[in-house]
């Protein structure tokens, strides 16, 4: 029998993220820009409530398509109100929308969101030998410095906790506990070193 990270729980839904996804380096925009929708709208509720969502979160946000979604007007604001398959809050949607915005400018200053996003860390990810989810910290150096360029490029619901739960759910940092049949298999994984960004 598998050892896992004791919050992966039983729930199969939680148990295929946790196997498949969680702490896996991601560098494709749009899915980076996917988790940090999803990571915000996770604010105040439980992963597995955003996850359960997640498939209709890709047709109601135009597969996270960054140009797309920055085109999102008041009407589709509405309408995205009305939908009973995501969460319904109006900060959080118009944050998304906003950070489309802000994701745009991101690339087309740096060439991509992931080159701008991995220079936090220095362009590979950091593993974390930690033997419980209790040494696992919710803030670190780190997601304080992306969450305060993040706000000061004019993202929103990216504060330091919802920036490193980000940085683990995209592989930026390993934090599957060393007990987890993940924490080697992920380590282990070929990664393409980034170019840390020098303009932070």
């Amino acid at each position: 029998m598998k050892t896992r990270c004791e919050w992966a729980g039983s729930d199969p839904l939680y148990v295929e993220y946790h196997d498949r996804e969680w702490g896996v380096p991601v560098h494709d925009d749009r899915l980076l820009f996917e988790f940090l929708i999803l990571e915000g709208a996770q604010a105040g509720l439980s992963w597995l409530t955003i996850l359960r969502k997640r498939e209709h979160y890709r047709r109601a946000f135009e597969r996270f398509e960054p140009s797309r979604v920055a085109a999102f007007r008041d009407a589709k604001v509405r309408a995205l109100l009305a939908d009973p398959g995501i969460v319904r809050n109006e900060l959080k949607i118009r944050s998304a929308v906003q950070n489309a915005r802000a994701i745009l400018a991101v690339q087309s200053e740096f060439g991509s969101f992931d080159r701008f996003l991995w220079g936090f860390v220095e362009g590979r990810p950091r593993a974390n030998p930690r033997k419980s989810v209790k040494e696992v910290p919710a803030r670190t150096p780190e997601s304080d410095a992306m969450s305060r360029e993040l706000k000061r490029r004019g993202f929103s619901f990216v504060g330091s906790t919802i920036c490193y739960a980000f940085m683990q759910a995209v592989g930026m940092v390993n934090d599957h506990t060393t007990a987890c049949f993940r924490y080697r298999q992920v380590a282990r994984a070929p990664h393409p070193v980034q170019s840390a960004t020098s303009d932070m």
